[in-house]
């Protein structure tokens, strides 16, 4: 029972020092501190070794979004930061997945938003989004920037029965810089633009109207907008402070960017399991690479294309192969 009981003590101090480590999250903070942290947090396990302990996010000095400094002396604003660092930081399985999926999109999405002008910052909005997933909110938006049927068709988007093109990371982002652009030429920062894709542009505008208020931190609004920055916020902090905040993923963990090749369909394609059959894969892949695709067959208007990807190890045939 003793060396059970030294084994459980031995665990319990390796959990301290990574706590003691990972939790620092002040770059003031000094090596001495850390270790007296580290410290403190082993005599109380030595006592106890069933007591684990958690401490609070440290919140940083300044930040900000878009280039928008972020008033942490507002109490008010201060404590809603806190609250999204407290909630996502903690909620370590999700945090760990979007980091992962991060690797793999962010650089699909960064270029589009500078090609666009829009801010790098914003790409943290597609995370309080979706978790970059295709997903379904319960107000019926869909994909990774949750765009809801109208508001898709009005910035470009295909959705029909067969082609959704909010489950596209590329023509998906691409209309999210559309909508932000016009935002921000109404609103004239980007904070609040932000807000709208949340609220919509008309909830922002009669919210500023009416409190003639015109900075985002400064508006009341319904409970998720107003913590719809300060998420998108806590997730620039946290990923750019990984370590700080307790996250040690190596580069093996990350998912990758995906690599394929595409075939240029030009005619209706009738059974698309039969189509990836004949181009070396099976409908699975087919949908994992293209999962815009929603139906078991594309029809393809005269003068239409669409661009199908397919794994590297795919044999490309080009048209509308049946």
């Amino acid at each position: 029972m003793k060396k059970i009981h030294y084994l459980l003590i031995g665990a319990f101090v390796g959990v301290a020092i990574f706590i003691g480590y990972a939790v620092s999250g002040n770059d003031k903070t000094t090596n001495n501190e850390n270790v007296a942290v580290a410290t403190d947090t082993l005599r109380a396990l030595a006592d106890d070794v069933t007591t684990i302990r958690y401490f609070a996010a440290k919140m940083p000095e300044n930040t900000s979004f878009a280039g928008e400094p972020v008033p942490l002396t507002d109490i008010e604003v201060r404590e809603r930061l806190d609250r999204e660092l407290t909630v996502n930081g903690y909620w370590h399985s999700n945090m760990i997945q979007n980091l992962k999926l991060a690797s793999r999109w962010f650089p699909v999405i960064e270029p589009i938003l500078k090609e666009n002008g829009i801010p790098d910052d914003f790409k943290y909005l597609a995370i309080a989004e979706s978790g970059l997933r295709n997903v379904i909110s319960p107000s019926d938006a869909h994909g990774y920037w949750q765009f809801l049927k109208g508001t898709g068709l009005q910035y470009g988007l295909t959705i029909n029965a067969e082609v959704d093109e909010r489950y596209d990371m590329e023509k998906s982002t691409l209309a999210a810089t559309k909508y932000l652009k016009d935002a921000y030429a109404k609103f004239g920062n980007w904070t609040l633009a932000g807000a709208s894709y949340n609220a919509g542009m008309g909830a922002i505008e009669g919210a500023v109207n009416y409190q003639k208020e015109d900075a985002y931190y400064d508006l009341y609004l319904k409970e998720e907008t107003s913590r719809y920055i300060f998420r998108a916020l806590a997730y620039k902090i946290i990923f750019e402070n990984t370590q700080k905040y307790g996250f040690f993923l190596t580069k093996d963990d990350l998912y990758n960017p995906l690599q394929y090749q595409t075939v240029k369909v030009d005619s209706t394609i009738t059974d698309l399991a039969d189509f990836a059959q004949k181009h070396n894969t099976n409908f699975k892949m087919l949908k994992y690479y293209n999962p815009w695709l929603r139906s078991t067959l594309l029809t393809v208007k005269k003068g239409e294309t669409y661009q199908i990807r397919l794994p590297l190890s795919a044999s490309v045939k080009t048209g509308g192969t049946q």
